[in-house]
C-alpha cells in the first residue's frame, strides 16, 4: 500500500512539454485509484481533470505529497507554499538543468510507481530568510530563499557598496555589483554561474560570493549554515540596491539600511527515486566525465 493518497499536482507553462507529463500523470494517478490535487492555474492546463482543485497557498493542507512538473523554477515557486506543512515533494523535470526535479519524461510512470511503493530517499534542503532591521532593532520579514538571497543594484549594472558582517564580526567592505548568499542548494545555480563553488546538498553550510568585485582579492566564502550574514548598505550610497529571494525582487535598500538573513526553521522535504545520486545529477547536467570503460 502507497503512504501517499492524496497527490498534489503543480506545473507551470512555459516549458514544453509540461501538459503532456501532467496528462501521464493524471493517467497514472487514475489507474491507481488516488486522489489528484491540482492548484488552480494547473487545473487550467489540463482542461479542468482532476480530482480537488485549489489555490496553491492549498496544496500543504490538502496533500500527502506534491509532485512538480517543469524546471527547478517551478520547484522554487511551489517550496515556498508547502514548507510549512513539510510535505513531500518530487520533480518530474522539463526545464534544462533539473537539480530539483529529478525524474526524466522518459520515466514517469517508473519514477511514480517507485516512490508510490514507498522506496525512496529523502533529502531536507534548508532556506534562508531575510530580513530587514528597522530602527528599534526589530526584523521586518522580507522573503524566503531555497537557492538564494542577492543584493545587486537592480536593473542599471551600476557598482554598489556595502559591508559584510558575519555573526556580528566585520569582516570586510565591498565595492562589487553585488553578494550573493546560497545555500548548497543554490550553488549550483546562481553562484555557480559567480565563479562560487559546487557544495553537497547535505552540508550544513552558506557561501558568499561577490558578483564581479572591485577588488581582484575578494573570493568566495562559505561559512557555517547557522550563521547570521548581516549586510549594511553605504551610507554614501544613492542607489536603490534590490534584495532578491531566489530571483523575485523583494526589496529596495537605502543608505544605511541592514540586511540580515540566516537559516529558515522551515525546510523543504525532496524526495528521489532510491538511484538518484547527487554526483550522477552533476554528471549529467554539468557534464562532467564519465567512467572510462576497460578495454577487454
Amino acid at each position: 500500500m502507497t503512504p501517499f493518497k492524496h497527490i498534489g499536482l503543480v506545473g507551470r507553462p512555459g516549458h514544453a512539454g509540461v501538459v503532456d507529463s501532467l496528462e501521464r500523470v493524471l493517467d497514472f494517478l487514475q489507474r491507481r485509484d488516488l486522489v489528484a490535487v491540482l492548484d488552480t492555474q494547473t487545473a487550467g492546463l489540463v482542461d479542468g481533470r482532476g480530482d480537488i482543485h485549489c489555490d496553491g497557498s492549498e496544496l500543504g493542507e490538502r496533500c500527502d505529497l506534491v509532485v512538480v512538473v517543469g524546471g527547478d523554477g517551478s520547484m522554487l515557486h511551489v517550496a515556498k507554499a508547502i514548507t510549512a506543512a513539510q510535505l513531500p515533494v518530487i520533480g518530474i523535470n522539463r526545464g534544462k538543468l533539473g537539480f530539483l526535479t529529478d525524474i526524466p519524461p522518459s520515466k514517469i510512470e517508473a519514477g511514480l510507481e517507485e516512490v508510490l511503493s514507498g522506496n525512496f530517499s529523502v533529502d531536507r534542503r534548508f532556506l534562508l530568510e531575510a530580513n530587514k532591521r528597522e530602527s528599534d532593532g526589530s526584523l521586518r520579514a522580507l522573503g524566503a530563499a531555497l537557492n538564494d538571497v542577492v543584493l545587486h543594484p537592480g536593473n542599471a549594472a551600476q557598482m554598489i557598496e556595502f559591508e559584510l558582517f558575519v555573526d556580528g564580526r566585520f569582516v570586510y567592505s565591498l565595492a562589487s555589483d553585488g553578494l550573493i548568499v546560497a545555500t548548497p542548494t543554490g550553488s549550483t545555480a546562481y553562484s555557480l554561474s559567480a565563479g562560487g563553488p559546487i557544495m553537497h546538498p547535505t552540508l550544513n553550510a552558506i557561501v558568499l560570493v561577490p558578483m564581479y568585485p572591485h577588488s581582484l582579492n575578494s573570493r568566495p566564502i562559505v561559512v557555517d549554515g547557522d550563521s547570521e550574514i548581516r549586510l549594511v548598505v553605504s551610507a554614501t550610497e544613492d542607489l536603490r540596491p534590490q534584495i532578491s529571494c531566489d530571483g523575485q525582487e523583494v526589496f529596495s535598500a537605502k543608505a544605511g539600511d541592514e540586511i540580515v538573513i540566516r537559516k529558515s526553521a522551515s525546510s523543504l522535504k525532496l524526495i528521489h527515486p532510491l538511484e538518484h545520486s547527487f554526483y550522477g545529477a552533476c554528471r549529467s547536467k554539468l557534464g562532467w566525465g564519465n567512467r572510462l570503460e576497460k578495454e577487454d
